[in-house]
């Protein structure tokens, strides 16, 4: 079974929509099972974190074209770590990082489960938008709380298929809001302390 390889062939474009990079288009290469996050979801999601953008630290895995760490950085994040497992979309992100002078993003080339085995950051914001069959959200869940990578009240966006129930996420989990555009659904979540402040 040959596999066309049409990373060379052709690639798409997105627009950062806002901050100090709004207007600007990024490109990314046609990788299987890349979805960048369309601009309506987009603008959605950083109206819900536009109170908690400015200065966060942000994790985005499984960063793919770079979408959401982009508009993150663009927006007034101190810091984003994108992590992508895809040699093409490693190099896409890093040309996309000196084209924009990010120099507060850091592209990073792993699996989402190991960077989370090894990193001693802790994130404000973490971005979760797995290729959808490989239904990762209940593992990557579990590995941030296992490893303390979530800030006090830290907040957590997940993107699955509209039919798909949400995965077991962890209890401290508390649902904020939840959308439906086209097959996707979106919700961001915040990270509930126990009794401690």
């Amino acid at each position: 079974m040959a596999k066309h390889n049409k990373t060379n062939k052709s690639s798409g474009l997105i627009r950062i929509i806002a901050g100090k990079w709004r207007g600007r288009k990024i490109n990314f290469p046609d990788v299987q099972g890349l979805r960048p996050t369309p601009d309506r979801v987009r603008e959605t999601l950083f109206n819900w974190l536009q109170n908690v953008i400015g200065d966060a630290r942000c994790l985005d895995l499984f960063a793919g074209s770079g979408a959401l760490g982009f508009e993150a950085a663009s927006r007034g994040a101190a810091q984003i770590d994108l992590v992508e497992l895809d040699s093409s979309a490693v190099k896409s992100l890093q040309q996309n990082a000196q084209l924009l002078s990010a120099d507060n993003c850091q592209i990073v080339k792993s699996t989402a489960l190991g960077f989370l085995s090894t990193s001693v950051q802790r994130y404000d914001i973490v971005f979760i938008d797995p290729p959808f069959q490989a239904n990762m959200w209940t593992e990557v869940a579990d590995a941030l709380m296992r490893n303390g990578l979530l800030a006090d009240n830290a907040h957590i966006y997940l993107e699955c298929p509209k039919k798909h129930d949400l995965a077991n996420l962890p209890p401290q989990w508390k649902l904020l809001k939840d959308k439906v555009a086209g097959d996707v659904r979106y919700c961001i979540f915040i990270n509930e302390l126990g009794d401690d402040k």
